[in-house]
């Protein structure tokens, strides 16, 4: 089977991380077909939201380390720019909400693969991990900007080079995560999530999430002229129509993400 699978339903796309017997680790293979599989999600018109998930007890455990050790190893370089740089620049970039259901441990690479999408959700059972200083590296996959503006320098600092792991209702209470969920209603929540988004205007959603992307280099002026940019824009949608048609009919309004 395939180490990543893909379902469309509900104008989702369910994205799940299939190598449970690595606590889906990262190898060359399962790294390309994520990218390949963001790439179909972003391209296909009746996609309006991506779910992303784990199997078995993990959500990802990082790098795979056989594929650095041994004969012929990998490098690190390579790994990075071929494997998961293009990865978070996919999440980061494709004009549609990424929803990340933790499932289990998310370590290392998976930790911050994890925290790069737009809305993060765990199962109380979950765990985060900035397992690189255990082998004496640094952390990688955006991790050292997202985490510090999710949490500040201190705690990213700390958690970097300690290594602490950290549960999920720790890191929803510390702003690393959205929310957590019991186990029993994880599934059930996270996928609802996930179909509540699909059905919402989510041409505005695209354009939230480019101006959330350019406030982190933005400064106040900046960020105030791209607002007016970017809400002409959302201002010239249909969803907008038929958001204020519904308001004024005082009825549920039905977006098409156009």
């Amino acid at each position: 089977m395939s180490s990543i699978l893909l379902e469309i339903k509900e104008s989702v796309g369910f994205i799940t991380l299939n190598r449970p017997e690595k606590f889906n680790a990262f190898n060359r293979e399962m790294a390309l077909l994520l990218q390949d599989k963001l790439d179909e999600c972003a391209s296909k018109n009746e996609v309006r939201c991506i779910y992303l998930t784990g199997t078995g007890k993990a959500f990802c455990a990082g790098q795979d380390l056989g594929e650095v050790t041994g004969e012929n190893p990998a490098t690190f370089d390579k790994i990075l720019l071929e494997h998961y740089n293009p990865i978070i620049k996919r999440i980061r970039s494709i004009p549609k909400p990424v929803v990340c259901a933790v499932n289990g441990v998310a370590a290392g690479a998976g930790a911050n693969i994890a925290i790069c999408c737009d809305i993060v959700v765990a199962n109380e059972t979950a765990s985060f991990v900035q397992a690189f200083s255990k082998i004496g590296l640094i952390p990688d996959c955006g991790g050292t900007y997202f985490l510090p503006r999710l949490i500040g320098l201190q705690k990213a600092t700390a958690l970097m080079m300690l290594g602490d792991k950290v549960s999920a209702e720790e890191a929803e209470r510390i702003g690393m995560i959205y929310k957590y969920f019991p186990a029993e209603k994880f599934s059930e929540e996270s996928t609802s999530i996930a179909k509540t988004l699909a059905m919402m205007p989510t041409q505005a959603f695209a354009l939230t999430k480019q101006a959330l992307n350019e406030s982190m280099q933005s400064n106040l002026e900046q960020q105030l002229n791209l607002e007016d940019k970017l809400q002409y824009k959302a201002a010239n949608t249909s969803d907008y129509r038929e958001g204020v048609s519904a308001f004024l009919e005082k009825r549920i309004p039905v977006f098409k993400g156009e």
